[in-house]
């Protein structure tokens, strides 16, 4: 209690300590009560493939806004993204991006066939390499994990600690796609197949308010997009393979001698597919992951839901279109900017104690 200046305390007569601390003769002083700390922001940033360049579009508006964010929980491409917004080399992504084509997407992909996956995936690890270089998760200014699952027992697994270009690799390693990654003696894929967006993950590393981007949040509203929007670069990904494969010498064929000559005979003309068939096996594998991912992905959200979830409209986006950014990446901003207000409100509503 203070009047006219002067602090009263039980009646008791003030003294000042030499601290300049004042409290009532043998009392110990009154501790000022804690100021509450700012709420620590997580970002969940999920897995979707090519949808996932919106997310650089909800991290740019996020910074414009003013919005700090202190932990960083990143699935498939959802990590890769995460990962260089923490070394802040986002502006760079960004510029590589934008300069894809669909000449230079298949041009990254180093396809073989003596390995767990059709895409070696060391073209993408150099090019991680070029801008995250040797940086390690420990030494990023902000708390990061890239979530993997690990081959054959389907653990999740959350990487906090060691290369940040291997855990990327590791949290986006599409199983029949990429090769699995090796970390610490663990053979690592795709985290999307048990955490594709990664709430749990933002929690636990100390966020007390958790805002996500689900790249699939709009497939409950499409009907059988997928065959006509998805499939595309899938297919040019499955037929790149399969050129590959038909380097390899096939066994000598026997075609009918006609005059004088061996003919290869007329194949037999290709049925038409049903109307509203899928195209092809690139068109299931695309559906069969999309459809797969978006169950688990509801079940883990309604587990643990965030405080606010950003769904960009991206019914329309292939999982494969990589040469699509500029679209991608503003309708992340669009999403984002529409839920401004409420983020704003949920943050300052989740003040912490000290």
């Amino acid at each position: 209690m203070r009047w006219d200046g002067i602090a009263l305390f039980s009646g008791a007569p003030i003294r000042r300590s030499a601290d300049g601390v004042l409290g009532a003769a043998g009392v110990p002083p009154v501790p000022e009560p804690a100021r509450p700390r700012r709420a620590k922001v997580g970002l969940a940033l999920g897995g979707g493939a090519a949808r996932g360049w919106s997310h650089i579009g909800a991290i740019e508006v996020l910074r414009e806004a003013g919005i700090p964010i202190d932990v960083v929980a990143g699935c498939s491409i959802g990590a890769a993204v995460g990962a260089c917004h923490a070394a802040g080399k986002l502006g760079e992504l960004r510029d590589f991006a934008l300069s894809l084509t669909k000449r230079r997407v298949m041009g990254l992909l180093d396809f073989h066939i003596s390995g767990s996956g059709l895409i070696a995936g060391e073209r993408l690890r150099r090019l991680l390499e070029r801008d995250l270089g040797t940086a390690r998760i420990e030494d990023l200014p902000l708390t990061f994990a890239a979530v993997a699952t690990e081959l054959g027992t389907g653990h999740e697994i959350w990487l906090t600690r060691g290369g940040l270009v291997e855990a990327v690799r590791a949290s986006y390693a599409l199983p029949g796609i990429f090769d699995p990654v090796k970390i610490a003696g663990r053979w690592l894929m795709d985290g999307a197949l048990v955490n594709p967006v990664p709430v749990t993950a933002a929690r636990a590393l100390g966020a007390d308010v958790v805002l996500c981007v689900n790249l699939n949040g709009d497939m409950r509203v499409r009907g059988t997009v997928i065959q006509s929007h998805g499939a595309e670069g899938a297919d040019a990904v499955m037929e790149a393979a399969a050129e590959a494969a038909g380097a390899m010498p096939e066994e000598p064929r026997r075609w009918p001698l006609i005059g004088g000559r061996r003919t290869k005979p007329k194949s037999p003309p290709k049925p038409r597919p049903e109307a509203g068939a899928p195209s092809g096996i690139a068109s299931v594998m695309v559906d069969a992951f999309n459809i797969t991912q978006d169950r688990i992905s509801r079940s883990r959200l309604a587990g643990d839901p965030p405080d606010v979830m950003i769904n960009p409209k991206l019914a329309q986006m292939g999982l494969f279109e990589f040469h699509r950014a500029e679209e991608c990446i503003e309708l992340g901003r669009q999403a984002t900017r529409r839920l401004l207000p409420e983020i704003h409100e949920m943050i300052s509503a989740a003040v912490a104690p000290v």
